[in-house]
């Protein structure tokens, strides 16, 4: 008589559900780990924005602080900065997306500009990150908890 050699089934579907049993476990925990690594860079960029519109400022004082974000990057690999694209930021970053985070620029449409007014939004709240933030020529950074209506008013970021 053959000795047959291999797994039962009772066998192969308890290692199946000890996987999933894992697995149900692990997959929240790293949907939670990226979406507050989505926010810390969020955090980062609106930090990077403010620290670019504060040198663009000071590169070009007749302007003030730049109209559009867009003025803060430039092309890759970018040679000639000027008042147009004075290459401070990334691309990717001044076309206003970065880590689920969409990014708007308003600015006060004076010249030379004296003030502007950032924010970070979630793509999807809840999904791509939970919080809002925004942060003006300050340099503070504040933050909204429900994903919508972040102001200079909101609570700050410590």
């Amino acid at each position: 008589m053959r000795s047959h050699r291999g797994f039962s089934l009772i066998e192969l579907l308890l290692v199946v559900a000890v996987i999933l049993i894992i697995a149900s476990i692990a997959v929240p925990n790293f949907l939670k780990s990226r979406l507050r690594a989505n926010e810390a860079s969020a955090i980062a960029s609106l930090r990077m924005i403010n620290t670019a519109a504060v040198t663009y400022s000071i590169t070009y004082p007749d302007m003030g602080f730049p109209a559009q974000l867009t003025t803060l990057g430039g092309a890759n690999p970018c040679t000639a900065a000027s008042s147009t694209q004075a290459c401070l930021i990334d691309d990717s970053l001044s076309q206003g997306i970065k880590s689920g985070y969409n990014f708007v620029w308003a600015g006060d449409g004076a010249v030379p500009s004296v003030s502007f007014m950032v924010t970070g939004t979630p793509q999807v709240v809840g999904g791509s990150g939970q919080r809002m933030f925004c942060s003006d020529q300050t340099g503070v950074i504040h933050y909204d908890p429900t994903g919508s209506g972040c102001t200079p008013t909101s609570l700050v970021l410590q």
